[in-house]
């Protein structure tokens, strides 16, 4: 089971917990897609538009589970993004934790999720 992560402020979150269906956080809407990482792009998508940003998600996903709808696109110097064209059934949701700014300024990803070795890797 790959999972593919979004970074979402905790408000847009809580909302689709109330109504058990994510439709996306602003810039989502906007776009018409819903927008993911790998675990590899995760950090740099926290760093580059994310930056300062407090009270954060991490919401992992089964990316198998979202079947045709997910489509995995160039962005980012080539990279190929997931991203979600329709809603994200909270069925599909592996784990939330918070995404908090630790003292260097950077969002520090939980342990369990990511290795400090991807982690420090990223610093680099």
């Amino acid at each position: 089971m790959p999972l593919i992560y979004k970074i979402c402020p905790r408000a847009p979150w809580q909302e689709a917990e109330a109504e058990g269906i994510f439709r996306g956080a602003a810039i989502d809407l906007s776009d018409g897609y819903i927008h993911f990482s790998t675990a590899a792009q995760a950090i740099e998508t926290a760093a580059r538009h994310f930056a300062g940003i407090d009270d954060l998600l991490l919401v992992a996903v089964d990316a198998d589970s979202l079947g045709p709808a997910l489509r995995y696109e160039p962005s980012r110097g080539g990279d190929l993004f997931p991203h979600l064209y329709g809603t994200l059934p909270l069925s599909a949701v592996r784990s939330v934790d918070p995404l908090p700014i630790g003292p260097d300024g950077r969002h520090v990803f939980p342990v369990t999720v990511f290795p400090a070795s991807i982690e420090e890797g990223a610093k680099a």
